[in-house]
């Protein structure tokens, strides 16, 4: 069983959009853009011993909204430059939702069959509530990245920090998971990097 470092796409890989203070995916290519540390994050992550696996909700496809396809160049953009390991999508809406969508911790546990990779031990950092709680009902460390979102933030993550460079800083420093799912019992107060 191996660790991995789970990544939210938007505002942790690539630049989100911000309509009114909240964050969306990007609809276009041309607004398709990866944040510049991204790649040697990624890097450093994997160096380490990581898989590294993104896992992300694109509801604007099933919304149809956006096209499948302008996702899927998408991805391949984000792995010419980054050198993920895995990506996970879930194209469904919040009236669509099964358990593949986050906050539920289907893709995270989809990627742990396949890779077999040790929940337990690895990490998933998101910019939003649902990815804090899909890494709580997968069992894995929750890592917040704080863009300043108008929304409320969630609560139960293990570190909050504002770049997914803190966040792999953070992660380096660790090694190993700081809080486990209820199930396992032992959570760590939240570290503001």
């Amino acid at each position: 069983m191996k660790p991995a470092v789970f990544l939210d796409r938007d505002g942790v890989l690539t630049i989100p959009e911000f309509r009114d203070g909240r964050s969306f995916a990007p609809r276009t290519l041309e607004a398709f853009q990866i944040y510049p540390d991204a790649p040697a994050c990624v890097r450093e992550l994997k160096q380490a011993g990581f898989l590294v696996v993104v896992v992300t909700n694109q509801p604007d496809v099933g919304a149809g909204i956006v096209a499948q396809d302008v996702v899927e160049e998408m991805h391949v953009r984000l792995r010419a430059d980054v050198p993920v390991d895995d990506i996970e999508v879930c194209y469904e809406t919040r009236e669509q939702a099964t358990d593949r969508r986050k906050p539920g911790a289907g893709m995270l546990k989809d990627a742990a069959r396949r890779w077999g990779i040790d929940l337990g031990a690895s990490f998933m950092v998101g910019d939003r509530d649902s990815d804090i709680e899909a890494a709580r009902r997968a069992g894995c460390t929750a890592v917040f990245i704080d863009l300043g979102y108008s929304d409320a933030g969630p609560t139960r993550q293990a570190a909050t920090v504002s770049s997914l460079r803190e966040a792999t800083d953070w992660i380096l420093r660790r090694g190993e998971p700081a809080c486990v799912s209820d199930a396992g019992g032992r959570h760590a107060n939240d570290h503001r990097i």
